[in-house]
């Protein structure tokens, strides 16, 4: 989890993930961002992955500078970010485009990212905390989906 300046706002829920081929901003996001939907552009190309088996379609694409670091020592770079109107347990994702355009190198396991800076290496440290509690909300909202698509509820006990 990280936290960097997107457009004019800073996202503090932002999961940078080297898997993951998109950059995703939650439609969500997007309107407490307050970007007019005028900024959007059509993008009819689905993807996949994002539900097993199923194609999804982002609602538009929409061009943002991503800014990481300190005033005296920042990286700043354009991104094109795929709109979905998905639930939203992040701000956005970041994915592999990004780290290439950033020229980031991650470290998972001291939740770092390194990227050169105007001075000196911009070293990004993500939030265990943040990380933590993004992942109950993931379990919370996989356990919500699974019991809405089970014909007869869930099968197992969820108390435990």
């Amino acid at each position: 989890m990280v936290s960097p300046i997107v457009g004019t706002t800073r996202l503090t829920k932002v999961l940078m993930d080297g898997g993951s081929g998109l950059n995703i901003l939650y439609a969500s996001t997007l309107n407490k961002m307050g970007i007019p939907h005028s900024n959007l552009h059509p993008n009819k190309a689905p993807f996949y992955g994002i539900v097993p088996g199923k194609e999804a379609m982002p609602l538009a694409r929409i061009w943002l500078n991503v800014n990481f670091g300190q005033p005296d020592n920042f990286n700043k770079v354009p991104l094109t970010f795929e709109v979905v109107d998905f639930l939203d347990i992040y701000h956005a994702l970041l994915g592999r485009s990004c780290f290439t355009k950033f020229m980031a190198f991650p470290n998972y396991t001291y939740l770092k990212h390194k990227m050169p800076g105007p001075n000196k290496v911009i070293t990004i440290e993500g939030s265990f905390e943040q990380a933590y509690y993004c992942e109950q909300d993931c379990v919370a909202q996989a356990t919500m989906l699974i019991a809405s698509c089970a014909p007869n509820g869930p099968s197992y006990d969820a108390g435990r």
